[in-house]
């Protein structure tokens, strides 16, 4: 596989990921940013932490979709993101599920 075939497949994958997400993120009630990944979820627990002096978080997510191009599923019952980077959690409006 040439360097451009491999190219023009990730670009392919990254575009149906794209379409799934707008399938689907009207099925969901937040978004959810880590340093690694971007979750669709409807149930969201978020839980500050420390040990040893040092802050870190742990989301738990239920019901969630995950944004990742390499995984086969990405509807997954329950996540659980442990961060000592920031976690942004928004919830969505039904104007803002509108693509």
């Amino acid at each position: 596989m040439s360097a451009e075939e491999l190219e023009n497949y990730e670009t392919d994958m990254e575009l149906a990921l794209y379409r799934e997400y707008r399938d689907v993120v009207h099925l969901f009630s937040y978004v959810v940013e880590t340093e690694r990944r971007f979750y669709l979820a409807n149930s969201v627990d978020l839980d500050v932490k420390s040990a040893a002096g040092e802050v870190y978080f742990e989301v738990k997510l239920a019901d969630a979709w995950v944004w990742d191009v390499y995984r086969s599923k990405r509807f997954v019952k329950s996540v659980r993101v442990v961060t000592f980077k920031d976690v942004n959690i928004e919830e969505l409006t039904p104007a803002e599920i509108s693509l």
